[in-house]
């Protein structure tokens, strides 16, 4: 076999003594039958120049935060408005370690899958935005740094959490707060809550994230561990 240009050509035996170069039938630099090029591979290509000339590709990449227990229609919100003033943004599910406590519920997949399922259905286009779980690390002077190795590069942070805020902008990133979106009723505590009480729960959620807490049973999950057996 040998590679000419872009395209593949086979020896073929006529003879003992005699070799021809020949050109598979099935691979046609014209047939349709080849998979198109989709928009990451043809940025890839456009910066490959650069890449072999040792240079840096300046994306404008944001960031945004959150632990996602559950994934609501707030934290939607803060998505599409951080994908308005960014190319790409990296979300991160924070402390990805823990499940099955009052305040952590779900595992980082079932949070992913939250996560993505809600991008789907709100039409978000997949190409921008990065999806990644970061577990904690207790020591704050640490965590931008974990957060850091665990991510693409970023050169902005969106949060309106205060320690989040502070340590982004020790480590010297441009920190940018976001709207406020009904804070009272789109917190995950809240969603919580209305779940163990059995309360409107899922008004409160994108349509898709609701279908998937009750494929997985989450509700009463919430319930069971929200439930003690100390005598008070």
């Amino acid at each position: 076999m040998k590679n000419k240009g872009d395209t593949l050509f086979f020896f073929t035996r006529k003879n003992k003594s005699q070799l021809k170069l020949q050109k598979p039938k099935n691979l046609n630099s014209n047939s349709n039958s080849q998979p198109q090029t989709n928009l990451r591979t043809q940025i890839i290509k456009a910066a490959e120049p650069n890449l072999k000339a040792g240079k840096d590709i300046v994306v404008n990449r944001g960031l945004y935060v959150g632990r996602f227990q559950p994934f609501h229609i707030g934290h939607l919100d803060a998505i599409k408005y951080a994908l308005e003033n960014v190319d790409e943004l990296v979300v991160v599910i924070g402390s990805a370690q823990y499940s099955h406590n009052r305040n952590d519920p779900f595992t980082a997949g079932e949070r992913l899958m939250m996560v993505h399922n809600a991008l789907l259905e709100a039409d978000v286009d997949f190409l921008k935005v990065w999806i990644v779980p970061v577990p904690d690390v207790h020591l704050h002077m640490l965590w931008v740094s974990a957060v850091e190795g665990y991510t693409p590069k970023f050169n902005v942070v969106f949060s309106n959490e205060p320690l989040t805020r502070r340590l982004f902008m020790e480590a010297g990133y441009v920190v940018k707060n976001l709207p406020l979106f009904d804070r009272k009723l789109y917190t995950s505590t809240h969603v919580r809550e209305k779940m163990i009480q059995d309360g409107s729960w899922s008004e409160l959620v994108p349509k898709s994230v609701a279908k998937f807490i009750d494929q997985i049973d989450g509700v009463n999950r919430v319930r069971d561990l929200a439930r003690t057996d100390k005598v008070t």
